[in-house]
């Protein structure tokens, strides 16, 4: 089967910010942030911190993965020169994201650079609290000002958005809130991270979920779906059935097939992630290759 893998991310340097202040390598692929809290964040067996395009270009080609999407935020730290650059070297394998602080002080500057002087056409919002703007700032409404300005800033722009709304549960995850600021840009693409990041006993609530965002310009990732909603081990039938529910209510061509590389890895083979979708027989062999490929192509390279 063909592959796009729409959630991948590029490492320079670790240098990232999140709930437990700014977060700086500690060797191995770790990253310890500035409470002392350490995560693996890059395979030890890589013998490094820093993820290059080659290095993902190495795991795409073992797994005959044909393009990726370069996401980012700031619990690595942004990288949007990084990713331009490889997009740039590698234009059929690559897309890069762009990534911001929309309370930068010179805000302006930044979006013409990201979007105007290197034209990226996709932008990723990382709210989250743990992780993401509210980690780091007040908690706002996703249906607020501040939001509001830069999805039409996007849509002026005709950039697709990436948003990262955090775990379910949390004070990011407003569901209502993004379906009303959704509605308000019908004709703009929305990919929804991680299908919501649910836990394992959270189905009946991811379900709810995505029945209030099942619209028209609404996709859905499953990077970290395994992480998620542990634990589950291959072929991961527990994660199996949160893809099925999703399915069931969203359909198949609304989600993404993504591997939130290179954190996964230090727990999860890429081919098992791959498996999970590719392997599950309940799906049929059209609805696979709709998460796996097609619908990443139509969304972020309009299907071609």
């Amino acid at each position: 089967m063909k592959i796009i893998d729409s959630h991948v991310h590029l490492v320079q340097c670790i240098a990232g910010t999140e709930a437990n202040g700014e977060m700086r390598p500690c060797g191995q692929g770790r990253g310890i942030c500035a409470d002392g809290t350490v995560y693996e964040l890059i395979p030890a067996e890589w013998h490094t911190d820093t993820v290059t395009p080659e290095r993902v270009l190495q795991v795409m080609d073992a797994h005959e993965v044909e393009r990726a999407v370069l996401l980012q935020g700031g619990f690595l730290g942004f990288q949007n020169l990084y990713s331009w650059q490889a997009q740039e070297k590698y234009p059929h394998r690559f897309l890069a994201a762009g990534a911001y602080d929309p309370y930068s002080r010179s805000r302006d500057k930044i979006v013409q650079h990201l979007f105007e002087d290197l034209a990226l056409r996709v932008v990723k919002f990382e709210v989250s609290t743990g992780s993401g703007l509210m980690a780091n700032h007040p908690v706002f409404s996703l249906d607020g000002e501040m939001l509001e300005r830069e999805l039409s800033f996007a849509e002026q722009h005709r950039l697709v958005v990436v948003i990262d709304i955090g775990k379910l549960g949390s004070p990011s995850s407003q569901i209502d809130a993004l379906r009303r600021a959704v509605l308000r840009h019908p004709g703009m693409k929305f990919v929804v991270c991680h299908l919501l990041a649910p836990k394992q006993s959270e189905l009946s609530l991811m379900a709810a979920g995505l029945e209030a965002l099942h619209l028209p310009n609404v996709w859905f990732d499953l990077a970290s779906l395994q992480h998620n909603v542990r634990p589950d081990e291959a072929p991961y039938p527990v994660t199996r059935a949160f893809i099925r529910k999703a399915v069931e209510i969203v359909g198949a061509e609304r989600l993404l097939f993504g591997t939130d590389l290179p954190s996964n890895l230090c727990k999860f083979r890429y081919a098992d992630m791959v498996n999970t979708i590719a392997e599950d027989t309940v799906l049929a062999l059209e609805q696979r290759q709709w998460i796996l490929y097609n619908n990443a192509l139509d969304v972020f390279w309009d299907g071609k």
